[in-house]
């Protein structure tokens, strides 16, 4: 096999590798406690909370003003209200999308995410899919995760002491 054939095979096998595995379901995809149509999201949710939400979308960096909350509460979906987020494990990890070392017990699932050219894993809600974004490995201890959400996937309600 000569070196052009060769370095074409590997190309074609390479790119078959990264794309043959498809992209990953929507968050519409599925069976969840909360299942609603497409119209029915439209109508409950935002225009960017639906793109995130359910098409997985990504905001801007600095564009939610959950990035910058600094009371104590927790941190809900914006798609079915389930508490995903205790500010006690939020920290500012610099990247402009608020960032949790740690989601509350039973609250979020994770799936592989091959829609970039190598493996991320991305962050759901488990009640109703609703996609947060991904989870990294360079996160503060004692997790050393950093769940790096898209603010407006999300709704913030302060703690009782807070609402007085």
């Amino acid at each position: 096999m000569g070196r052009r054939a060769l370095l074409t095979a590997g190309v074609a096998g390479l790119a078959l590798s990264i794309f043959s595995r498809g992209t990953p379901a929507r968050a519409s995809e599925g069976n969840f406690e909360v299942s609603l149509s497409e119209e029915e999201w439209r109508a409950r949710l935002t225009p960017k909370q639906f793109a995130i939400l359910r098409e997985e979308d990504t905001e801007r960096p600095g564009t939610s003003a959950l990035n910058n909350e600094k009371r104590e509460g927790m941190y809900h979906c914006a798609g079915c209200d389930l508490p995903v987020y205790s500010s006690e494990t939020k920290f500012d990890s610099g990247t402009g999308w608020p960032s949790f070392w740690k989601a509350e017990e039973n609250a979020v699932r994770t799936k592989d995410d091959w829609s970039l050219f190598g493996v991320r894993t991305e962050v759901h809600c488990r009640r109703c899919g609703g996609h947060f974004g991904h989870i990294f490995d360079d996160g503060p201890p004692p997790t050393g995760k950093r769940h790096c959400i898209n603010g407006f996937a999300l709704t913030f309600k302060p703690a009782a002491s807070e609402n007085s």
